[in-house]
């Protein structure tokens, strides 16, 4: 009887992890999505906040 309860928590335990480590279907669209967003708002810091355009600002105040 205990035999039988270790294996079965032990195939629910595998299972779990398995599943765990699934990436979704669409996690190279959303992790580019990201990095351009990032690279965006970086860009848009730069502007703002670049004195040499008369465009300095406090980014905290935005």
């Amino acid at each position: 009887m205990v035999f039988v309860v270790m294996i079965t928590a032990l195939i629910v335990s595998a299972r779990r992890r398995s599943d765990d480590r699934e990436e979704p279907d669409d996690y190279a669209r959303v992790k580019a999505e990201v990095l351009r967003l990032r690279e965006r708002v970086r860009t848009l810091e730069r502007i703002v906040t670049d004195p040499d355009n008369r465009l300095s600002r406090d980014i905290g105040d935005l």
